[in-house]
């Protein structure tokens, strides 16, 4: 069974514009690249023909990967999210009890991912060793330099 993927109902739609873009625009630039490449002549010593192929192979399997992802996309309503516990987009500031630096993270999904605008991934370390916490928890997380202990001072939505 395929993996769900929880994302916001933004990602949702940019997903969705981004494969229609690459349906419409980057799939026939692709094909328009091939016939060019093939007018040049013999098809065994063309690189520019080779090349031309692999980008629309690496085209299609970008596709069909995105492709995978919507169908496997579940949209989380942000109003129904129980802010009580540490849950994918919650928003949880947590205070690192070995430096006393307190951080505030958004959980979200992989594809949502990015630690300069405060958002990790529920499959990361971090998120997923905060998951389920509450208010006044410790959260013992193993990253890869060690373990790292926090304390969990507040969660929203």
């Amino acid at each position: 069974m395929a993996e769900t993927n929880y994302v916001t109902k933004d990602t949702f739609q940019k997903m969705q514009e981004e494969l229609q873009r690459m349906k419409a625009v980057d799939r026939p630039a692709a094909s328009k690249a091939i016939a060019e490449a093939r007018e040049k002549g013999d098809l065994k010593e063309n690189a520019e023909y080779d090349a031309a192929k692999e980008a629309q192979g690496m085209l299609e399997a970008k596709i069909k990967h995105l492709e995978g992802v919507i169908a496997t996309a579940r949209i989380l309503d942000e109003s129904s999210i129980d802010s009580s516990r540490v849950s994918i987009l919650t928003k949880v500031t947590v205070t690192n009890l070995a430096i006393n630096k307190s951080m505030t993270y958004q959980i979200v999904s992989e594809k949502e991912a990015s630690l300069k605008d405060g958002k990790i991934s529920v499959t990361s370390p971090i998120g997923a060793g905060l998951l389920g916490k509450v208010v006044g928890d410790i959260a013992e997380v193993t990253v890869p330099a060690g373990k790292i202990k926090f304390r969990i001072e507040n969660i929203t939505v």
